[in-house]
């Protein structure tokens, strides 16, 4: 006899035993369930399923950013448009840098990359590009002023490139080429910081794509290229390497749908300008003054009387955004005189940005307001070198950077402070930290100084003398604040769904 409940363990000669049975019963089970249960589905099915594409992108005016009239950049645009095509809603995953948005893709958090990434080597053994969608060239910057290298082998001094850059991976390969060549990598700067500070003489050399590069210059006169790594360097969308091809078959379809004159119009858009507004000395001020000023200084004259700013204010300001030229139009799609983007101009009533007196009230009335909007306790001239922050990167940035000001100990009425808390809006560790996220604060830092020396100089000029309100010509280095210790809080920022 067997106890009640205990297993069969043993069968009679020639039947199949217990296990055996079970074993044909389950995949006879099996079988059923994959005659009846549907396919498995594909990336792009679940995708259209869900209504969203997820695109892991990082913070860069090439890339992706928020500006004053919402997101905004070339591979924004260009995934906006497959979105569009797949009629699914658009996620952009913000990433601290490529890297990370490369392991996204790999790790399936993320349907695909749109971050500018370089096709490379190393990068293709782990990831499927899809068809270049902007080609760059890969150059070496230094400071004017500064001896220019004509090649690796004649750097005398530091050179840093982000970690894990395609940068650093072109850098390894030519080491054999240079054996002396040494370098550093640094996981906690981006690219724009690094072109910084070569502009301003905290580093020798950086490399960077001639897109940004150019960009930069706008801002940084005294970078310079000193020659190119290579003669081109294809930029693409990332996606898995798996078996499933159709998120990347439907995205080189749109690809090859737009490329032509869509494509073109949009490089045009985003890179085409990068020249058109410069910052020239003061010999091309004064002639400015003399052929273009003429035409425009009763409007600004009539528009300070109104508004109660300084003409000579609002002047600097169309100076500085457009050259007084009513023509001008940014990569971004503001226009006109004061540059005024097209949500802003029909807050303000602004009918035509084209025209210039139209456009230079629109931007006294927008000057006015985010004046009168800033908190009470900014006093004067502090409140009005604000006021002008605001005028270019937006209020809400500007609030974020008075936030950061007070929490590594400055004081958020003071400009200086602000001033030096602006550029840490560009790095990931500290824009994750506010509420607007990442922003081009070097770029607000210096629209802000410029407007300041055009209004003393345009003071001289017009007047014969220096105005009573007279602006700092030469301001004090900007000084890198530091978070107080153990309280970083990096963050990976997920915008809204769009």
């Amino acid at each position: 006899m067997r106890t009640a409940g205990a297993p069969i363990l043993t069968s009679m000669r020639g039947k199949p035993g217990l296990m055996e049975k079970l074993g044909l019963l389950l995949a006879a089970l099996l079988l059923a369930a994959l005659s009846t249960c549907s396919p498995h589905k594909s990336a792009l099915t679940q995708i259209k399923a869900l209504g969203v594409l997820k695109v892991a992108t990082i913070n860069s005016p090439t890339t992706y950013y928020f500006g004053a009239k919402g997101a905004l950049g070339y591979d924004y645009d260009l995934a906006k448009g497959l979105a569009d095509q797949l009629g699914v809603k658009l996620e952009m995953v913000v990433a601290q840098n490529q890297q990370e948005a490369m392991q996204m893709v790999e790790q399936g958090s993320v349907n695909m990359a749109a971050a500018g990434l370089a096709i490379s080597p190393a990068r293709l053994q782990h990831l499927r590009f899809s068809h270049p969608l902007l080609t760059v060239i890969p150059q070496l910057v230094y400071r004017m002023g500064q001896p220019r290298p004509t090649s690796l082998a004649d750097l005398h001094g530091q050179l840093t490139v982000v970690s894990d850059s395609v940068h650093a991976e072109r850098l390894a390969s030519l080491k054999k080429q240079y054996p002396n060549l040494t370098w550093d990598e640094t996981a906690s700067q981006e690219t724009e910081q690094l072109l910084y500070e070569v502009a301003n003489g905290q580093l020798e050399y950086t490399i960077a794509n001639s897109d940004i590069i150019a960009i930069n210059q706008r801002y940084y006169p005294r970078l310079r290229v000193a020659f190119n790594l290579a003669d081109s360097q294809d930029q693409a969308w990332a996606f898995r390497r798996d078996g499933d091809s159709s998120l990347y078959d439907a995205a080189e379809s749109y690809i090859d749908r737009i490329s032509g004159k869509t494509l073109e119009r949009l490089r045009d858009r985003y890179f085409g300008h990068v020249e058109r507004v410069n910052y020239l000395g003061a010999v091309t001020l004064a002639s400015q003054v003399q052929t273009r000023l003429p035409k425009y200084r009763a409007a600004f004259e009539a528009a300070g009387k109104k508004y109660s700013i300084d003409w000579h204010l609002l002047a600097a300001m169309g100076y500085q955004e457009s050259q007084w030229d009513p023509d001008a139009v940014s990569p971004t799609g503001v226009r006109g005189l004061m540059m005024l983007t097209e949500d802003t101009a029909n807050f303000l009533d602004v009918n035509d940005r084209d025209d210039p007196t139209q456009s230079i009230f629109g931007g006294a009335l927008y000057y006015s307001q985010l004046f009168a909007q800033l908190p009470e306790s900014i006093k004067d001239p502090d409140r009005g070198w604000m006021a002008l922050a605001a005028y270019n990167i937006g209020l809400g940035h500007l609030l974020d950077a008075r936030m950061l000001t007070q929490e590594v100990g400055g004081n958020p009425n003071h400009w200086l402070d602000v001033r030096n808390s602006l550029p840490l809006l560009t790095q990931a560790r500290w824009y994750s930290r506010t509420r607007h996220g990442y922003a081009r604060g070097y770029e607000t830092v210096n629209y802000v100084g410029n407007v300041r020396n055009y209004f003393d100089m345009l003071t001289w000029i017009t007047n014969g003398a220096p105005s009573k309100a007279k602006p700092e010509l030469v301001e004090p280095p900007l000084q890198t604040p530091q978070l107080p210790k153990g309280s970083e809080n990096p963050l990976h920022i997920t915008t809204p769904i769009l």
